[in-house]
C-alpha cells in the first residue's frame, strides 16, 4: 500500500496542525488561512490529504530546535539573574549582621549561593532528553 493512501491517524493530524501553527507564527500564512487549513486537516482521510495541506510550507524542525535552544538559554540566564539578586540580598543581610555585631561574621551566604550555582551549572552541562 502506498504511504500517501494510508489512513491518517490522530498523530498525523496533530503534526499537520503543529506545522500550520509554526507557519502562522512565522507569518507564512494568516489566521484565516490557518483556520481554513486546520478545518481541512480535521476532515482529511489519508496521509496524502494531509501532505497536500502542508506541501507549500517549510519543515520547521531546524527553526524549532534553534528557537527551543534560544529560549532555554534565555531561561538559564534569567536563573542566573535570580541568583545574583539572591546574592545581593543575602550579602546585604550578612553585612548588616556584621555591622551590628561590630565584627565580620563568617560569610554564610557562600553555602546557599554555592549550592544554587552548582545546580545552575549542572543544568547547563547535563544533557537534556532532546539532545
Amino acid at each position: 500500500m502506498d504511504q500517501q493512501n494510508m489512513r491518517a491517524a490522530d498523530r498525523d493530524r496533530e503534526a499537520a496542525v503543529v506545522r500550520l501553527a509554526a507557519a502562522l507564527g512565522e507569518g507564512r500564512i494568516d489566521f484565516a488561512e490557518f483556520d481554513r487549513r486546520s478545518g481541512a486537516v480535521a476532515a482529511a482521510g489519508t496521509v496524502g490529504d494531509l501532505a497536500l495541506l502542508t506541501a507549500d510550507l517549510p519543515v520547521p524542525a531546524e527553526a524549532a530546535v534553534a528557537e527551543r535552544r534560544r529560549r532555554e538559554l534565555k531561561e538559564w540566564l534569567a536563573e542566573w539573574r535570580h541568583w545574583l539578586g539572591g546574592a545581593v540580598i543575602m550579602t546585604g543581610i550578612w553585612a548588616v549582621q556584621s555591622i551590628r555585631d561590630g565584627a565580620l561574621a563568617d560569610y554564610w551566604p557562600a553555602v546557599p549561593l554555592g549550592i544554587w550555582a552548582a545546580v545552575l551549572i549542572a543544568v547547563a552541562i547535563w544533557p537534556s532528553e532532546d539532545d
